[in-house]
């Protein structure tokens, strides 16, 4: 996905809570499965006002920053599409 552009815009943010507009319905939704997953997340869901608007991630966190759990979460994504993407490679 080299070069892909990613729509990201910040619309709040504390240590333990974000709030973000992602482009992008698959990414945020693949980001809310991974950051549920995290122990550290305590909330991780997305919302859109009308399905023409973009949806908005609301994040909340204990322990760790709302913005580490999400650096967190993406790393995890590439290192599981970099597996799959290994393993496609090894198929004859």
């Amino acid at each position: 996905m080299e070069g892909a552009k990613l729509e990201l815009e910040i619309l709040k943010s504390s240590k333990e809570e974000i709030e973000v507009r992602i482009g992008s319905m698959t990414l945020v939704e693949i980001l809310r499965v991974y950051l549920n997953k995290d122990p550290a997340v305590n909330f991780a869901a997305w919302k859109r006002e009308h399905p023409s608007e973009k949806p908005i991630l609301k994040v909340t966190t204990k322990g760790k920053t709302a913005k580490k759990a999400i650096s967190d979460a993406i790393t995890s994504m590439v290192k599981d599409l970099d597996k799959i993407e290994a393993d496609f490679k090894k198929m004859k």
